[in-house]
């Protein structure tokens, strides 16, 4: 059975860190790019960060450049995403799934590969 699972998350105070993950399994996730999404109540999803399958190049949004490093272990069939200087406004629920990264495109094709998401929430 092919599942993403994302763990990892959980509630920090603003300026803290965490460590999300992303298992893969029933396939091999080191063919793939692979993303993370974060959607927030009453907010569409933002493509946060991606990695490309080949020369593992990366994308970072705006919002959370130089905070947020995307990497990934073959060995553990994972892909991970490092949180630090966490802000309020990364508050959303997190997701992993296979995308299309590439200059200037990063998105999911229809049959791509979801996690069901792990909650972040910023506060004190």
């Amino acid at each position: 059975q092919v599942q993403l699972v994302e763990s990892g998350g959980g509630l920090v105070q603003p300026g803290g860190s965490l460590r999300l993950s992303c298992a893969a399994s029933g396939f091999t996730l080191r063919s793939y790019s692979i993303g993370w999404f974060r959607q927030a109540p009453g907010k569409e999803r933002e493509g946060v960060s991606c990695m490309s399958a080949g020369d593992r190049s990366t994308y970072y949004a705006h919002s959370v450049k130089g905070r947020f490093t995307i990497s990934r272990d073959d060995a553990k069939n994972a892909v991970y995403l490092e949180m630090n200087s966490l802000k309020p406004e990364d508050t959303a629920v997190y997701s992993c799934a296979t995308v299309l990264c590439l200059p200037g495109l990063f998105t999911t094709e229809d049959d791509a590969y979801w996690g069901q998401g792990t909650q972040v929430t910023v506060s004190s």
